[in-house]
């Protein structure tokens, strides 16, 4: 019985102390959300921008090989995942819709952000295009050299299509993952069903498309980069206050269970004292 309730008190300890992390990182998650979510609404607004501009000239008959689908022999994947782990399902959904599409690693190239990424791109054997370790720490320098690396990827045949998933920030609870075509680029939503004529272009459509795709890739990155850092952020958070609360039933569990252990062992010495004291 002694031994019972010393191994039911070291595993209070250990509960508590487990409590006392998860708390903690659950804090700081949560102070990270705030400054993910201003870096997050910063870029939203030219994103979407950036999207319907682009959808507009890919809606019009612009001759560019921007816009020319070919027949797809190798394939670039950039895929936008984690710093690090204890984030709940976040990463593994991400990896989840990458191998769902099962890419071929011969003719698969890859380019990975943040660190779980760049493990998961080693693991699958793709061909490394670029590695950055940190989607946090990725600035806009990185960013605008990761556009070019793509669009001059594309351009010389490397790659006959750029595929990009990341996590998009639903909400405080909610995250999903996207898949994304980069290039070639499709008219999306409304902008499939408008004419290139709505919108005056100089010098022209093809002109401009042309010269600003790098700072669409770039936007779209960028965007992309935010989105996915605050729902890491948010989904650690999540994952950290279902700990926090989980450790707190068991310790209420460890806590009966202890006073249950400690009043039996108090009644069974009564019990044997008494019984002592009648057989004299």
């Amino acid at each position: 019985m002694t031994g019972n309730i010393k191994a039911i008190r070291t595993r209070i300890k250990s509960v508590e102390s487990t409590r006392h992390i998860t708390r903690a990182m659950q804090l700081v998650a949560s102070s990270k959300l705030r400054s993910a979510l201003d870096r997050m609404e910063q870029s939203r607004f030219f994103f979407d921008a950036v999207q319907e501009a682009f959808s507009d000239l890919a809606a019009g008959n612009v001759a560019s090989p921007f816009l020319t689908p070919r027949p797809v022999a190798h394939r670039c994947v950039v895929i936008i995942a984690g710093d690090r782990g204890l984030a709940g399902g976040y990463n593994a959904n991400v990896f989840r819709a990458v191998r769902a599409a099962a890419y071929d690693p011969k003719v698969t190239s890859a380019v990975a952000v943040g660190r779980r990424a760049c493990d998961f791109v080693r693991t699958e054997g793709f061909s490394e295009v670029a590695l950055y370790e940190s989607v946090e720490k990725m600035g806009k320098e990185d960013t605008v050299a990761l556009a070019t690396i793509l669009k001059d990827l594309f351009l010389a045949g490397d790659a006959d299509e750029i595929v990009l998933y990341y996590t998009d920030y639903v909400s405080a609870l909610t995250q999903e993952v996207r898949e994304t075509r980069l290039l070639p680029l499709t008219p999306t939503g409304e902008a499939a069903h408008r004419s290139v004529a709505e919108t005056v272009f100089e010098p022209s459509p093809a002109a401009v498309l042309d010269a600003i795709i790098p700072q669409y890739l770039t936007g779209v990155l960028w965007g992309a980069g935010a989105l996915s850092h605050a729902s890491e952020t948010a989904a650690r958070r999540n994952a950290m206050d279902s700990a926090t609360e989980n450790a707190s039933e068991m310790l209420e569990k460890l806590s009966l269970a202890y006073n249950r252990a400690r009043q039996g062992a108090i009644t069974q010495e009564i019990t044997e004292i008494v019984a002592g004291a009648g057989s004299e």
